[in-house]
């Protein structure tokens, strides 16, 4: 045996036995088939039951050189490009108690592996809601949607999670925990580090915990739909409901593939109030057909990401433009795909859309590198969230432009050893 590989078997054995010391034999694992990541498989999977725990397996892992893959609930595991390595996969799954729900103030202090649905139940309970609609509710957690930085359509009128998060403890790769931020909603004490770890994709630190702004339940909801002729004519009635002074919580466009585009809204308030901005948008949209539509409408987004992977080549992509543009993007989509592709689309106001393509992987491969290009030759950018089983040479990222020097300072400065979510971000980071 290699001397080299021979000294790693020896400080995977070495990690194995000390972890174990840590969290227990119940809770160290060997990894199965069906916890690889994008074809590389990991040695082990480890369930801390505490944030102290997770540091101190973090810095073990660091010290033997080992490449450490965080997961909370997996539903997002495809996201990014594969990780060059994987050897441990630290598991949040044991960390998952909401900590805290201030609901006087308005805040909650959640552990990373508490799935969004347990914490909305949480805070239902006190009429509060994270005003934040991630894909996957019942399985995604707080630690993972927040790597990813994973928000749907409330984020119009709410903000991004960016916005929602103001405070975490993470654990570095020395296995040193930090906190940054507060329990009050104006808290500017030390560096941003909420907002740093927001979409890093677990690559600077593991989010241990998060503290973040709360909302209240609406008391109704009221969502109206408007088909339209085309892309143009849907971009038209979503500007006019923006440049309006209607109080929507959400707005968005669907198309696909042998359907009209259609311009969902979702009011929520009071139900006087809500008659009287449901008549006004009414209004706006009389050279639509209108009707009123139930909730499910919201699922859009979610059967974007989730249809097809039954059988078939097909890829989703996430995609960004100006939200005065909204039309061009999906114009390209439907030109590109010819009638040879089936295409769906889902286009959020804020200049945010998701798409599906479905059939043959060469023709999929096509239209993702041409809708980019065109993409990022606006100011654009397109992120592939799935892609087919012979794509494994397309970025997941794009270009990174004049940021990626940036991005490798902070990450050396967080993680020198590469020992986190290593080639799964920007650049190969």
């Amino acid at each position: 045996m290699d001397a080299g590989v021979s000294s790693q078997v020896s400080l995977k054995s070495t990690f194995e036995a000390d972890v174990r010391q840590i969290v227990t034999a119940k809770h160290v694992r060997m990894a199965a088939t069906n916890d690889a990541l994008a074809g590389v498989q990991p040695s082990l999977v480890v369930e801390p039951g505490s944030e102290q725990e997770l540091g101190k397996v973090l810095k073990l892992a660091n010290t033997a050189g080992l490449a450490v893959i965080p997961r909370g609930g997996g539903t997002k595991l495809e996201w990014g490009n594969s990780p060059v390595r994987a050897d441990v996969i630290l598991s949040t799954a044991r960390l998952d108690r909401v900590l805290e729900h201030a609901w006087a103030d308005l805040t909650v202090s959640v552990e990373a592996g508490c799935t969004i649905a347990k914490l909305q139940e949480t805070l239902a309970k006190h009429g509060q809601r994270l005003a934040l609609d991630t894909l996957w509710a019942e399985g995604a957690t707080v630690g993972g949607v927040l790597s990813t930085n994973d928000s749907g359509a409330l984020r119009l009128r709410f903000g991004s999670l960016r916005d929602l998060v103001i405070g975490v403890t993470v654990a570095l790769a020395d296995g040193t925990l930090a906190s940054s931020g507060g329990k009050v909603v104006k808290n500017v004490a030390g560096y941003d580090l909420p907002k740093l770890m927001t979409g890093a994709f677990g690559t600077l630190a593991v989010i241990t915990r998060a503290i973040f702004r709360l909302h209240p339940l609406p008391r109704e909801t009221r969502t109206i739909c408007c088909v339209t002729s085309s892309a143009a004519e849907a971009q038209q009635v979503v500007l006019a409901i923006q440049n309006s002074k209607l109080a929507h919580s959400a707005l968005q466009i669907c198309w696909g593939a042998g359907i009209q585009p259609r311009v969902d809204v979702l009011f929520e308030g009071t139900e006087a109030g809500l008659a009287a901005q449901v008549q006004q948008a009414k209004t706006m949209m009389r050279a639509a057909t209108i009707g009123d539509a139930g909730r499910d409408v919201w699922d859009a987004r979610q059967e974007i990401c989730s249809a097809g992977k039954s059988s078939g080549e097909f890829a989703v992509a996430k995609f960004a433009t100006l939200p005065a543009e909204l039309a061009e993007p999906l114009e390209t989509i439907a030109r590109l795909c010819r009638g040879e592709l089936r295409w769906s689309i889902v286009m959020q106001a804020s200049g945010i859309g998701w798409v599906r393509l479905k059939g043959g992987a060469a023709g999929i491969d096509s239209v993702l590198r041409q809708l980019r290009a065109n993409l990022e030759g606006r100011g654009g950018s397109l992120v592939l969230a799935h892609r087919t089983a012979g794509a494994r040479d397309f970025d997941a990222w794009g270009n990174s432009g004049d940021v990626l020097p940036l991005l490798n300072a902070v990450k050396r400065q967080f993680d020198p050893l590469g020992t986190l979510n290593p080639g799964r971000f920007v650049g190969g980071i």
